[in-house]
């Protein structure tokens, strides 16, 4: 009895350890998105009073605090009805990313079934090298790319940032761990009420394979979001820039307006994450894992 006693409390104690560590480590984790938040509700001269030094302006030690002393909207205000920047690079992410997505889904998902429930010569080989050009970072194709983009005419455009995104072979990836988790029993019943092999996709792959398909979509929504490198590297136009790109202009005496701006381009990827975050786990969980 007495060492049942004691298992149990040996339990509860490293229980009671291990959600402390990981409140710890959670709350580490989202301090600098708290801290960011707090900033962004600041007034100026409290904003530079505080972060002096990362600002470049004096050399006072950083007075970082989560809660401000006086909070305002005014930072929020200029950012939404004095800064028609904002909009326009606002609206260009919106061209950028979502006929990127659709084009994802148009492009991936049929890509992913052959790869899936198909059999075709040099099956491994193809997918082997998706795998392969999904490792290589950006920097080791950018030339290539831009080279290629150039040819098309297509250099300047939103259309240099959507058509590469769209034959991305990450969505592809995801997706072909997902469709190979739909159980065979389903796919036989569609053929035996006489599905072909697009039904099938169509009315049994795509519903089955939803989670990967969401995994998949979010996971490019956010990697097009926040895009740097490749706008930097495609878009001479400043009128063509994405969101991504409009909080490294803004100047020292804006910088209540870059935390605000900030927490405003941060909105829609967790927003985003909150709606899908069980299609998401879900996908992630199916592309490491098959039955």
């Amino acid at each position: 009895m007495g060492d049942f006693c004691g298992i149990r409390i040996f339990s509860r104690i490293k229980a009671t350890a291990c959600t402390a560590f990981l409140g710890i480590a959670c709350l580490l984790a989202c301090l600098p998105l708290l801290l960011a938040a707090a900033a962004s509700l600041m007034p100026k001269d409290e904003l530079l009073w505080r972060y002096l030094s990362p600002l470049g302006i004096g050399k006072a030690p950083v007075r970082a605090a989560l809660l401000p002393s006086y909070p305002t909207l005014g930072a929020f205000g200029e950012l939404l009805f004095w800064s028609p920047g904002f909009f326009v690079m606002f609206w260009n992410s919106c061209i950028q990313v979502f006929p990127m997505l659709f084009g994802q889904l148009l492009v991936a998902a049929p890509a992913a079934w052959a790869f899936a429930r198909l059999d075709f010569p040099a099956k491994r080989v193809l997918f082997g090298t998706y795998v392969w050009l999904m490792v290589l970072p950006f920097q080791v194709v950018q030339v290539s790319n831009y080279l290629v983009l150039g040819q098309l005419g297509l250099l300047d455009s939103h259309l240099s940032l959507i058509l590469p995104g769209i034959w991305s072979t990450f969505p592809v990836f995801i997706m072909t761990r997902s469709f190979e988790a739909v159980p065979d029993s389903l796919l036989e019943a569609a053929c035996l009420d006489g599905a072909g092999e697009v039904r099938a996709f169509l009315l049994v792959g795509i519903p089955a394979g939803r989670p990967g398909i969401a995994a998949a979509l979010v996971l490019g929504f956010l990697d097009g979001w926040n895009a740097l490198e490749q706008p930097l590297a495609y878009l001479k136009d400043v009128r063509l820039w994405p969101l991504s790109l409009y909080l490294p202009k803004i100047v020292q005496d804006k910088a209540a307006v870059a935390f605000a701006a900030g927490m405003v381009m941060m909105m829609p990827p967790v927003l985003l994450y909150l709606n899908g975050e069980g299609e998401l786990e879900q996908g992630v969980a199916a592309s490491g894992v098959k039955e």
